[in-house]
């Protein structure tokens, strides 16, 4: 009686159901029960390429319906973007920005279909559009409008340099936000070229930022019951992160340098070659140079005055680095890193992509995504990184084929019939 008493408590049923909804995240089982954190949240999707779809791919991972609006025949531009491609045909590229999200197409140069964008503007929370700026404005849909349409709208553009300044017609390249925006000034070997960094982080911060934002409306909304105009720019979110480089410079007035994989503010903070590779290296405070130093037999580079201090380092950086050099090419990778990690200094190989998905890190907090395309072929993703254990991540849709969803969402959103679902398509406008 008393185990039976027990496994029926209340406390452990509901032990029981956050064990099974953490066992169908963490496996990735496919499921369409949604007991995510913007449940309920309906998002209306115009965007394309990478900004706009990793913005409604991370609502969509918390729990919002995306409903992503495609022109008919063609779709996102990275539908197209490869090899790789899977068995099915669907760009790697494609699959990396458009999970738990719906797709319909709707041609919104034809009255018809501009007509079902305006109902389902009506029924939505979030819309999100990376059109060129003007572009919503020119069918008739300008912010004033859509607040007509639907009051509570949280409306998010997504441009290269935003709504106001001189170049706000401009298209928007992360290539030419990371230039223009500083980061390859700061990128590179100190005596080689400016280099970008090797994804399109302007595009991804672009996203996070539009995210951030739009989460932040809509708790805004559940207090002040109105919505809210968002205007994210790649060239704002690439100059926003220069962080404390831009700090650096507004205090000093001095620009920075490039640095290589070093540091402008902490040394020694940068990539060693050791007898066999490279590997990073971080002493981030005093103390862990200290230890390092005793670890590696040379206790008198921290008591050297010139090395004593960050700060100090940091002013005899050409004079330590190069000791260090000689210092470490003495060991192989594996007997620094084990040497670091017994002193409780930050250490780590410098991974190849391959190695990372390796990593026991990696593998132990479930960084892979195993889903299933709608055609049953199955496909690995990169899973979200925002882990709330709480209201776990659900995968429930699958990265979606073109139009997959377009007579489902008609139908269910806006009740049409067979019959006027055929019509639209006849006409062109789904």
């Amino acid at each position: 009686m008393y185990n039976i008493l027990k496994v029926y408590n209340p406390q452990n049923i509901q032990k029981l159901r956050t064990k099974f909804i953490e066992y169908l995240t963490y496996n990735r089982v496919m499921t369409t029960t949604n007991t995510g954190l913007l449940h309920g949240i309906q998002v209306l999707d115009l965007t394309r390429v990478l900004a706009g779809p990793y913005c409604t791919m991370l609502l969509g991972d918390m729990g919002a319906d995306v409903i992503k609006v495609e022109a008919p025949g063609k779709g996102d531009d990275t539908r197209q973007w490869g090899p790789p491609f899977t068995q099915g045909g669907m760009s790697a590229y494609f699959i990396s920005a458009n999970r738990n999200k719906r797709s319909m197409t709707l041609n919104l140069k034809s009255p018809a279909g501009l007509d079902i964008l305006r109902q389902l503007i009506a029924r939505s929370d979030v819309l999100v559009e990376n059109f060129k700026p003007g572009t919503l404005e020119r069918m008739g849909l300008s912010y004033e409008e859509l607040q007509t349409l639907r009051p509570a709208l949280i409306y998010c553009t997504i441009s290269g340099y935003g709504y106001s300044g001189p170049d706000s017609h401009k298209p928007g390249y992360d290539f030419i936000a990371q230039a223009r925006g500083g980061l390859m000034s700061i990128t590179g070997p100190a005596d080689g070229e400016p280099v970008r960094v090797g994804l399109a982080i302007a595009d991804l911060l672009s996203g996070m930022y539009a995210c951030n934002a739009i989460t932040a409306a809509l708790f805004a909304r559940e207090r002040q019951k109105t919505g809210q105009r968002i205007d994210i720019s790649l060239f704002d979110a690439q100059v926003g992160t220069l962080s404390y480089v831009a700090s650096n410079y507004l205090i000093s007035g001095q620009p920075p340098k490039r640095y290589g994989n070093g540091h402008p503010n902490i040394v020694p903070y940068q990539s060693f070659k050791a007898s066999d590779g490279y590997f990073a290296f971080a002493s981030g405070n005093d103390e862990q140079w200290s230890k390092f130093c005793a670890a590696a037999g040379r206790p008198d580079l921290a008591e050297d005055p010139r090395f004593a201090s960050n700060p100090k380092r940091v002013e005899n950086r050409e004079a330590l680095i190069p000791l260090l050099d000689v210092l470490f090419a003495t060991r192989t990778v594996a007997e620094w890193l084990a040497a670091c990690e017994q002193a409780g200094v930050p250490a780590g190989p410098i991974n190849t992509v391959d190695q990372v998905f390796t990593d026991p890190q990696v593998l132990a907090r479930e960084m892979v995504l195993h889903g299933q395309l709608s055609n049953g072929e199955a496909i690995d993703m990169l899973a979200s990184p925002i882990k709330v254990p709480t209201s776990p991540m659900q995968l429930r849709y699958p990265p979606p084929a073109l139009g997959e969803h377009t007579h489902e969402i008609l139908s269910g959103e806006l009740g049409l019939a067979d019959a006027a679902l055929e019509e639209l398509k006849t006409s062109g406008a789904i």
